[in-house]
């Protein structure tokens, strides 16, 4: 059995959800998703609690359903978000319409066009990519990091906020040692 697929999710206020078979759709005060549950899985709603059951056969998914379904909902509560930050001489984000404009080295600018229900947002000189689905926000999220990594030797490119980027010394410190034989006789 399942700890995390037996545990009961609690609905806030203004959250509707509806339960058929294989799918279970929920809305709230930021949106709607609809989130499809595997074989075996079934939901019910009882006055304001949320209950996932599994048939016994596939318990390996009653835990993951649960997850994806709490997330849900938290998604049409509060939304999700994440937070990129540029690290680089000379680099910068702008906002062009609903688009986002990133200037990171390269010879042109980068333009990234958000996906369905998600918006960009520049705000500290960071980048917040916000939505209802966190899947939806953790993909765009890294694909945005994605395009410049930080690189190990300055740490320049597109981060995570809190991300710590381990560094490598370069060719000057293996030089100090020196060669055997280098340089004479």
């Amino acid at each position: 059995m399942s700890r995390i697929g037996n545990a009961v999710i609690s609905m806030e206020k203004g959250v509707t959800v509806l339960s058929e078979k294989g799918k279970v759709t929920v809305g709230g005060p930021k949106g709607q998703l609809v989130v499809l549950m595997p074989a075996g899985v079934d939901v019910q709603v009882r006055d304001s609690e949320i209950h996932v059951h599994t048939n016994g056969s596939d318990d390996a998914l009653h835990g993951f359903a649960r997850a994806v379904l709490a997330n849900a909902i938290t998604g049409v509560t509060s939304g999700w978000t994440r937070t990129l930050e540029l690290s680089g001489v000379g680099y910068r984000a702008a906002m062009s319409g609903i688009d986002l404009n990133l200037s990171i080295g390269f010879s042109h600018p980068v333009v990234v066009h958000p996906v369905a229900g998600i918006t960009f947002s520049i705000v500290d000189g960071k980048i917040v990519i916000s939505g209802v689905d966190k899947q939806s926000v953790g993909q765009t999220a890294a694909s945005i990091r994605a395009i410049k990594k930080p690189e190990p030797y300055k740490g320049k490119g597109i981060k995570y906020v809190g991300e710590y980027v381990r560094k490598k010394a370069g060719k000057s410190a293996k030089a100090v040692g020196g060669a055997p034989g280098a340089g004479g006789k």
